[in-house]
């Protein structure tokens, strides 16, 4: 069965780059909703079998168990920067198990089962490292690998084209999948914006709740409207 791997930062530093549209609790709503729907995606799905949350959150032991998931504390694999510690976290979980490995990112909130099911159907296909990228094709928030196929990480800045680099470098075949459901994290107000109109009709999951269910859509719908123009009402019904 599959394994997945979530790094999840402390949720009270979370979404800094929304400032100036959310309150700190706001923003650490958001990204608890955003990693509950990763998790309960991850979870649900029949392909999957176990799924890891890394992170040194005070509740990051709850939340994970909350979903049957576990939770690997980022002190206990001692790396610095998530690169040192993912590169651990795998070798602690993949060695031996013949199986393909998820790392993605806990800030997909479009993230769905035939996302996950897709990735794993390419991974197959090809049998090297898939690459799910973000909307402007230049981020990472996805990788899909067997212990094969297994590259040095490179997230960070331009890190879909240097992830290619190093499967090019190992020899490992890789593909590109661009799915809506895994390239939109959110970072800043144009990624806010883009959720927004995303969500409109969706009734289901932690962030639809906290966006459509509640004012704050509509307050940021209206904060966003230099950007995409929205209608708050519609936001607020969606």
């Amino acid at each position: 069965m599959t394994q997945a791997v979530v790094p999840l930062k402390d949720l009270v530093q979370a979404k800094t780059r929304l400032a100036g549209l959310l309150r700190p609790s706001e923003r650490r709503a958001l990204a608890q909703a955003m990693v509950q729907d990763v998790l309960s995606v991850l979870a649900a799905h029949p392909e999957v079998g176990r799924v890891t949350l890394l992170s040194d959150d005070p509740g990051a032991g709850l939340l994970a168990a909350n979903y049957g998931c576990d939770c690997l504390p980022e002190r206990e694999l001692g790396g610095a920067g998530l690169n040192a510690l993912l590169a651990r976290a795998v070798t602690r979980l993949l060695p031996g198990t013949g199986q393909p490995l998820l790392i993605l990112h806990a800030d997909l909130p479009l993230l769905g089962g035939e996302d996950i099911s897709a990735v794993l159907a390419q991974q197959r296909h090809g049998g090297g490292l898939v690459i799910g990228c973000d909307r402007e094709g230049r981020g990472t928030n996805l990788l899909a690998f067997t212990e094969e196929s297994a590259v040095p990480f490179h997230f960070g800045p331009d890190s879909c084209a240097r992830h290619l680099a190093a499967a090019r470098a190992a020899g490992v075949t890789a593909a590109i999948l661009q799915r809506e459901g895994v390239a939109l994290d959110i970072d800043g107000p144009a990624d806010m914006s883009a959720l927004l109109a995303a969500l409109e009709g969706r009734v289901t999951g932690e962030t639809a709740a906290l966006l459509c269910g509640t004012d704050l859509g509509a307050r940021l719908a209206l904060a966003l409207q230099p950007l995409v123009p929205a209608d708050p009402e519609r936001i607020h019904r969606c």
